[in-house]
């Protein structure tokens, strides 16, 4: 079924059912693996540093193929980029599930992040020809929504299969709902518009090395600064040259053309910097809770619900606004109440009632999630449809790229500041999100904010 404007009821529903079913498993699997770690690396008698590979594995395949991936939606069409995804997404869970050692766990991981990759780079590029373009924001929300819902879910999810089974289950859930989101999705979900450009080998090969040795330099940067520097040197010099070679590409696997529209450049940016700060608040909030007002870790997590629960719960109101409303001005006033937010956070005495805390992390997920879905939609409504799956591609690249950055920053700052890190970590996060608020706001000033893409030349 073709989709020049949406598709029609009721397999809108259905296709969107099986786009949301693909996202649940991929955010699930990630929140999931976390909680399991110690688990797993008592089961398999290895170091804790050595099992965070089960969960690095699968974060170095995604970031490193979601660009090429984006581009192949873009020439074999996004249906059969997501469908291929889920279909490897579900074989390498079973793989998982059938593990007897760490390297096959981790190298079924990697595996799993190629599929999760194909699920994510073209998610958000189906939801554009699944939803007609008045609807648009709405479907986009939908799918922030089930991300925000799957992030509370997944830390209770995996506690409750551990309480009854053994680990392989946190992996044997995926291959039914896989199976019943491919069933799904090659039924109705839509055909799309095929790119005649070729895919390019070596750009793919250069995006790998450079996100790969950026995310592993990052992670190193305080067990082995030397070889840190390397990786981090190495990231920059292949990066450099993958640039370069994008230039001269009609049709770059790094989308330097789209970065030419101002609302799609300011809205990168945007996603990436609140990222950032988000991930810079979920890193350094446990350890001030746990270490400094002394919480015990099943309250550290029933308070840490709060943010992605607000979150999810605006979400889908922020995206109806956003089929009406600037996405300039949405993100404006959503980042500064998360920089509110985050800078009362900041200033939290030790000695501080539960509510206190809750409320301020409320005001965050009510902050995320009013720019959230707008964000997603200024970046796909200003890109042509023809490149959905690059933009797709560039926003996924944007979030994990400001995910790793702020976990970075924070690594460092408790590293050089022993005292007061958590808070110090807090007070950049707001200094981040208020400098996403400017850059967001700037789009409401744009020319090209009401603009449909359709009507927008990327090569302008």
């Amino acid at each position: 079924m073709d989709a020049a404007d949406g598709i029609p009821q009721p397999q809108r529903t259905w296709a969107h059912a099986a786009v949301i079913l693909g996202i649940m498993m991929s955010v699930l699997d990630s929140a999931i693996a976390n909680i399991a770690l110690p688990t797993l690396a008592a089961e398999f008698q290895v170091r804790p540093a050595d099992a965070i590979w089960i969960v690095s594995a699968y974060q170095l395949a995604v970031t490193a193929a979601l660009l090429p991936i984006a581009s192949l939606g873009d020439i074999l069409g996004y249906k059969r980029v997501f469908c291929a995804g889920l279909a490897l997404f579900t074989l390498a869970s079973l793989a998982c599930s059938l593990s007897t050692s760490l390297p096959g766990l981790a190298a079924a991981r990697a595996v799993q992040g190629l599929g999760a990759a194909g699920i994510m780079s073209v998610n958000n590029a189906l939801i554009r020809f699944i939803y007609p373009h008045r609807l648009l924001g709405r479907g986009i929300s939908y799918n922030a929504l089930m991300v925000a819902i799957s992030s509370v879910a997944g830390p209770t999810v995996a506690a409750s299969i551990l309480s009854w089974g053994s680990w392989p289950w946190l992996f044997w859930v995926n291959v039914p709902v896989g199976i019943l989101a491919l069933a799904v999705g090659f039924k109705v979900l839509p055909r799309t518009p095929q790119s005649t450009h070729p895919f390019d080998t070596i750009s793919a090969i250069l995006n790998a090395l450079t996100f790969g040795l950026l995310l592993i330099g990052a992670d190193s940067l305080l067990e082995n600064g030397p070889v840190a520097a390397l990786e981090l040197g190495g990231a920059v010099l292949l990066g450099f040259v993958f640039v370069r070679r994008q230039r001269s590409l009609k049709v770059p696997m790094l989308p330097l053309d789209l970065l030419r529209i101002r609302i799609f450049s300011l809205s990168v940016m945007t996603s990436m910097c609140s990222f950032a700060a988000q991930t810079m608040a979920y890193v350094a909030l446990p350890f001030y809770f746990q270490n400094v007002m002394g919480r015990s870790q099943g309250s550290i997590g029933a308070l840490m619900t709060a943010w992605p629960l607000l979150t999810a719960v605006i979400s889908p109101i922020s995206g109806r606004l956003s089929d009406r409303h600037s996405a300039g001005l949405l993100g404006g006033i959503g980042l500064g109440i998360l920089a509110v937010g985050l800078g009362t956070l900041a200033l939290l005495p030790t000695e501080t009632a539960t509510i206190d805390i809750v409320w301020r992390l409320a005001l965050c997920g009510l902050g995320f999630g009013l720019f959230q879905a707008p964000n997603n939609r200024a970046i796909f409504t200003s890109a042509p449809r023809e490149r959905s799956g690059g933009a797709n591609g560039m926003q996924a690249t944007a979030r994990l790229v400001g995910q790793t950055t702020g976990a970075a920053l924070v690594a460092l700052i408790f590293s050089a500041a022993s005292e007061n890190a958590a808070s110090l970590s807090l007070a950049i996060a707001a200094a981040l999100a208020i400098t996403a608020s400017i850059v967001s706001s700037l789009r409401a000033f744009s020319p090209a904010a009401g603009a449909s893409s359709q009507n927008v030349d990327p090569h302008r």
